[in-house]
């Protein structure tokens, strides 16, 4: 156990970083950030900002010296690096080597029982015509790494457009997946003690908007089979793993139950609803799992829940935000506001 007054290693300094590092300090800890950039989001409330690239391994251990325990707001960086420091890491690298690369996580999730939909491995342009052969069109072809928020993907409606998707990639490893008949997209957002104790928020509903996040509302409207079959895939994903903290999976709802669409080694956007609609948040639970705490109290704290995110120049409509006094305001401190950016969120708890 880590024990209130230490120090908490946190790798990216995004709005992430930043309010991990705010329930951490409630619990009386320490954030230190290391990121590349001069500064971020995260600055305004840690300890201490370290500026490195993630593959600098000298810089990365020195970091580790000052702190106790380490974790990560951001899936995109080297495992390798991480593998050669000496505090404890959670979660586990096995789970960000898994998260990062589309083709392993489907084959994980497969081979322990979860449903993905229909796919195929693209490393070359004759791949992308026979998985195209094999899945059919409409289909959609997306980077094996480093994509986020509808970035790395390109749509084929049918085999004609396979050429200028594959150019979309810039010819990177892809894979090619299947439309999925489905109702609704939802999360489960699951944490793992180092116990092996593990607790579940209630599933979440998520609308997306040009393929960023733009709601999220509990209750989701599911039906108890596909939640209890969707929160199994979550515990097994965690033990398997022998997880530590938070994860996030995303579904797909359709008629034959849950398909498996990703998952995130981390704190999520769609578990944001939790700040104030939960007893115990996402980052509070996450800062209690990595430093071997007991875990809190995942129960709703209003029968509905919506957390919308604010994109671009929506944050800027902070002062109408605030006039709704039921509206919980988070602005991350952010500079621009470009198109597609994240720039906050607000949630609302009803009661009626």
């Amino acid at each position: 156990m880590i024990p209130p007054g230490k120090t908490i290693g946190i790798i990216g300094g995004g709005q992430l970083g930043r309010m991990l590092s705010i329930a951490a300090a409630n619990l009386g800890y320490r954030s230190a950030i290391y990121a590349p950039e001069p500064s971020g989001p995260a600055a305004d409330v840690s300890a201490r900002w370290v500026q490195g690239s993630y593959d600098d391994v000298a810089a990365l251990q020195a970091f580790a010296q000052g702190v106790d325990v380490i974790t990560y707001e951001f899936e995109n960086i080297p495992v390798a690096p991480l593998e050669s420091l000496r505090v404890p890491l959670a979660p586990h690298p096995r789970a960000l080597a898994t998260a990062q690369d589309r083709a392993t996580e489907k084959a994980f999730v497969q081979a322990i029982g979860g449903r993905p939909a229909p796919w195929a491995v693209v490393s070359s342009r004759e791949d992308l015509d026979a998985a195209v052969k094999l899945i059919g069109a409409p289909a959609i072809l997306k980077t094996r790494r480093f994509g986020y928020d509808g970035k790395g993907q390109a749509r084929l409606k049918d085999a004609a457009d396979a050429d200028e998707a594959w150019a979309a990639l810039a010819w990177a490893p892809a894979v090619l997946e299947g439309f999925v008949d489905f109702e609704r997209e939802f999360s489960i957002v699951i944490v793992r003690g180092a116990d092996g104790t593990t607790a579940i928020w209630d599933p979440v509903l998520n609308v997306h908007e040009d393929g960023i996040l733009a709601l999220s509302a509990v209750p989701a409207q599911l039906d108890e089979a596909t939640v209890a079959a969707a929160k199994a895939l979550a515990g097994k994903i965690v033990a398997e793993l022998d997880y530590v903290g938070v994860l996030a999976i995303e579904y797909f709802d359709t008629a034959e139950g849950p398909v498996f669409n990703e998952m995130a080694p981390r704190v999520h956007n769609s578990g944001h609803w939790t700040i104030e609609g939960a007893v115990t948040s996402q980052f509070e639970n996450h800062i209690r799992a990595i430093c071997g705490l007991p875990l809190g109290s995942t129960a709703r704290a209003a029968p509905r829940v919506e957390m919308r995110n604010l994109i671009g120049a929506q944050a800027g409509d902070w002062d109408m935000i605030l006039s709704d006094p039921a509206a919980h305001l988070h602005l991350y401190g952010k500079g621009q506001a470009r198109p597609g950016r994240k720039m906050g969120h607000v949630t609302k708890l009803f009661f009626e």
